[in-house]
């Protein structure tokens, strides 16, 4: 069922104007999760395919919940990639639409199993004005925005905008020359930073556990964090020692980190 989200989202906060209104369908408890936001050319080579696909995919291991636009190409990747009940797709129209129709089926799971974000109301059709409103809101969720592949004056060139806008970093897959010309040009003017290892890269957001009797709840996310002790046991209580005598999580100097 689709609903109106009511409670103030802190990483909307850097957006030039507020929402008036944000319409939702899904789980709305992803939007307390670390995230962070990827996004990409309708036409990816096999490169960027597999690249895209691979960091989503260990991004999403560590807890982390990957944020895109639902279009063809980079968006359906990356949504797939990090699996449809750890993803949010904010989409350029009503939320009662499933567009683009070649992504029908993904976006009905994403509806299913994760959360759907749209600032247009139920009948509204998506517009080139609406993907430049559906773009900002795109890079305002997640803590950094990723570019896989994009050329000069393309869609995604106007997200690396709001992004300076916003003070987020800016990360870009190394490509050869002549090829996305976008994010090369990013990297030659030192506005964004390339991603040469993708494990290495994933590291700084999380950990893959060691052990997969790990149960994928809300307790593991927020130990994703990197959360202090204090406000582990103010939030889970007992569940944190718990966990640290079963060998799922450790702490150091007042710190958690799962194991």
């Amino acid at each position: 069922m689709i609903f109106k989200l009511e409670e103030p989202i802190l990483e909307l906060e850097a957006m030039k104007k507020y929402p008036k209104e944000l319409y939702a369908l899904g789980r709305e408890e992803l939007l307390n999760r670390t995230k962070i936001s990827i996004v990409g050319t309708r036409r990816p080579s096999l490169y960027t395919q597999h690249a895209t696909r691979e960091l989503a995919q260990s991004l999403s291991k560590r807890g982390i919940c990957l944020v895109s636009g639902a279009a063809m190409g980079v968006d359906a990747i990356v949504h797939s990639g990090a699996g449809c009940d750890n993803t949010i797709a904010v989409v350029a129209n009503g939320l009662d639409i499933r567009y683009p129709s070649v992504n029908r089926h993904l976006i009905e799971k994403i509806e299913q199993e994760g959360l759907l974000l749209s600032q247009f109301p139920q009948g509204t059709k998506a517009a080139p004005w609406s993907f430049v409103v559906r773009n900002e809101l795109v890079v305002a969720l997640g803590e950094v925005l990723i570019v896989t592949q994009a050329d000069d004056n393309s869609g995604s060139m106007r997200s690396v905008e709001y992004a300076l806008k916003m003070g987020k970093e800016i990360y870009v897959l190394p490509h050869r020359l002549g090829e996305s010309s976008g994010t090369n040009r990013l990297l030659q003017e030192g506005l964004a930073k390339p991603i040469y290892d993708i494990e290495t890269f994933s590291d700084m957001y999380g950990v893959i556990p060691n052990s997969d009797n790990i149960k994928r709840d809300e307790f593991f996310y927020f130990c994703q964090t990197s959360p202090t002790l204090d406000d582990a046991v103010a939030k889970y209580k007992e569940r944190v020692y718990e966990a640290e005598l079963e060998g799922l999580i450790q702490i150091n100097n007042g710190l958690i980190r799962l194991n």
